[in-house]
This record gives C-alpha cells, structure tokens and sequence, in this order.
C-alpha cells in the first residue's frame, strides 16, 4: 500500500493545490456520514417510511452543523470550474468543449442509477410492494441528482459568474426569506434560493480564484460573521437549529435553502478557507494523499450511490427481522448507537456499488473521457505501474 501510495504521491504535479481535493473529499465524506446517520428506514408491516433522529431528539441537532457540508462542495466546485475556464480559454478551447468535458464527468454515473432504480421499481411494482414504500425508496436513491442539476447549471452559467461578487446572491436569499417568512408570500417562492443560495459559495469560490480570499482574514470574517448570523438567526428568527431536512417540520433550512443555511455555509467556507495550510500539510502524506486521490476519482460515483447502499443494506436486513438501528424508530440514544456500529457494513455495501460502478465515472460515461487528478508521467522507474491516471 506504501508503495502503491508512494507512485501516486510521486505523479502529483508540484503546482497541484491538494487542499482542494481534500475539502472535496471531506465535503463527500460530510454528506455521506449525514445521511446514513439521519435518515431511517422504520418498518411497519409491509411498508417503509422515512424517518429521522432529529423528529424524536432535537437536541442532536447539532449533529448537522459536523455533516452538512454541501456549501463547501460548492465553494471547490466554484474555485476549479472559474480555474479551468480561464485556462481553458488561455488555451484557446471554446466553451462548449470545456462544458461538455466538465457536465460528462458530473453526468457519466447517472446513467447506470437511472438505470438500475428503473429495474428495481419495475420488479417492486410487479411483485405486489407497497407503492407507498416504492415511493420511499425511489425518493430517497434518486435524491443526490438535484444537487447535479443545480451544480450543472451554475457550472455552465461560469463565464456569467466569474466576475459575480457573492453579496448578489446573498441579498436575493435575504430578501426571498423575507417576502416568505415576514410578508406571507408564497411558499413557492422559496425555490429561488435553490440556485441563489448555492451562488453564494460558488462565487466565493470564483473569488477564491482571483486570489480575494488569500488572506487569513477573509477566512476569519467568514467563519466568525456567519456563525453570528446564524446564531442569531435561530435563536431570534425561529429558524430550525437542524441544518438538514426533518420530516414533518414546517421549515426546512435545505429545501430550499433558507437565509440560515446560506449563512452557515458561510462560516463552514470560512472554516474551510483556514485550514487549507493545514491540509497542504497533511496531504504531503504519501499514504493521506493516495486516500483524498482515490476519493476524488470516484466522487460522483460515491455521491449518487451512497444511499443505494443504505437502502441495500435495509432490505437484505429485514430477511433476518426488524433489526435495531436499521428498522426500528429512530427515537433514543440506543438507537444512534446502534446505527454508528452499522456504519461499517453500510461502508462495505457502498463499496460493493463502487466496485461495481466507478468505470461509468473514471471513462467519463462511456465516452473514452477518464477522470483525472494525478499526472500520468512517472519517474522512468514507475513507468506503467499508474496507468489511467492523469492530471486534472
């Protein structure tokens, strides 16, 4: 493993900014742990319905806070499309080449979830399940594919919004919260926040880019001015403390995004932005760095399949009856216990999915375009033992 370890630290270009993919791959790991430690799947008879820890112990929302790291997604997400389009364009590539090589490697997993949960409700239907517990289950794989569509459209919206300074955005979330929530509009209007609230952290990743976040006070600011802003928001707003969706609340800080969950994205971007140094150095690790590098190459395909593996992981479960941490309702501490020691198999099912199906991502869907973050030149010495790694 040292070795091995050893080749793809030795293919790192020296200019590569590991930071970055180490907050990639954090944000990953953020959402993945989130969901499998909030979401249940309560059997009752022949049904599935969804629950949540957070409906029956609210004082874990702060659980949350550690897991819900999509802004952070965004804000690399923003700092490397704003990158590549500029040294897309001082190459001379036109931006439809450059899109399409970014949304292939975004898309190329989808097609074989798609695919799959097609079959599976099919058979589901065809066999007599409940609808409403085929609802459940389709509902619950298929909903990693919103954030692909928002983070699609603003990767193509990049030459619009590199120069966007994120106050813009920011001032749209503000004043949607307040039309919805002080003057009784529309609930519907909410759903301007779904691309207005993640234009927040992608512009600060355009601004990271032009090099405006350099500084330790920039990260400093953030983190400190939106912890307050949230603070304030929940404990003086009525703002739900859960910064993930709870069944059964009125108000959900993610869907759509509410003013709170804006601003704590943006203390978790200011976080971010001061522990890049740390992880520079923690990633100069052979070893570290080969596990943020094998991440990175499969992030979608870990991303979008992640509750598959939940859902899996139930299904075979039941074979052997209503299971602690698995069926049961999610309404005491025994519960949480129980659900960290499935943690493990849960991995191990997810795992099963990556084997399966990291291809569809690596050949970007297919289409001969892999995914890359180590260069493919080695020392003479290591020629051809990394091959099909390259440089992003």
């Amino acid at each position: 493993m040292r070795r091995g370890a050893g080749r793809v630290d030795a293919a790192t270009p020296d200019h590569r900014d590991r930071a970055v993919d180490a907050l990639r791959a954090l944000a990953i790991l953020g959402v993945v742990l989130g969901h499998w430690l909030v979401t249940a799947l309560v059997a009752d008879g022949r049904t599935l319905h969804t629950a949540s820890p957070l409906q029956h112990l609210p004082r874990l929302a702060p659980v949350s806070w550690l897991f819900q790291t999509l802004a952070v997604f965004f804000l690399v997400g923003g700092h490397v499309a704003t990158r590549s389009y500029a040294s897309a364009r001082a190459r001379g590539v036109p931006y439809r080449p450059w899109l399409h090589g970014r949304l292939a490697r975004l898309f190329g997993p989808v097609a074989a979830v798609l695919t799959l949960w097609t079959a599976v409700t099919t058979v589901l239907l065809l066999s007599g399940a409940e609808y409403a517990t085929v609802r459940t289950l389709v509902k619950l794989a298929l909903s990693p594919l919103w954030f692909l569509l928002v983070f699609a459209a603003l990767t193509a919206a990049t030459p619009l919004l590199t120069r966007l300074n994120p106050l813009w955005p920011l001032a749209v979330v503000l004043h949607v919260d307040l039309l919805r929530f002080g003057l009784g509009a529309p609930g519907g209007l909410g759903w301007v926040n779904l691309a207005a609230g993640w234009l927040v952290p992608y512009t600060l990743g355009a601004a990271w880019t032009r090099g405006e976040l350099e500084r330790r006070r920039s990260g400093l600011l953030l983190l400190l001015g939106g912890t307050a802003a949230t603070a304030v928001l929940v404990a003086r707003a009525g703002y739900p403390a859960a910064m993930v969706g709870v069944p059964g609340a009125e108000v959900s800080n993610l869907n759509p995004p509410t003013l709170a969950a804006v601003t704590f994205g943006l203390a978790q971007c200011g976080l971010a932005l001061l522990l890049r140094e740390r992880l520079r150095g923690a990633m100069r690790r052979p070893v570290a760095w080969a596990a943020v590098a094998l991440l990175n190459l499969s992030a979608m395909t870990v991303f979008l399949w992640h509750q598959t593996a939940l859902m899996a992981t139930t299904a075979t479960g039941l074979l052997a009856g209503r299971l602690p941490g698995l069926h049961t309702v999610p309404d005491d501490l025994g519960w949480v216990a129980a659900r960290l020691a499935w943690l493990p198999v849960l991995a191990g099912a997810l795992a099963v999915c990556w084997a399966a199906f990291r291809s569809r991502e690596q050949d970007g869907g297919g289409r001969g375009r892999r995914s890359r973050v180590v260069r493919a030149h080695r020392p003479p010495s290591d020629r051809g033992s990394a091959k099909g790694v390259r440089h992003v």
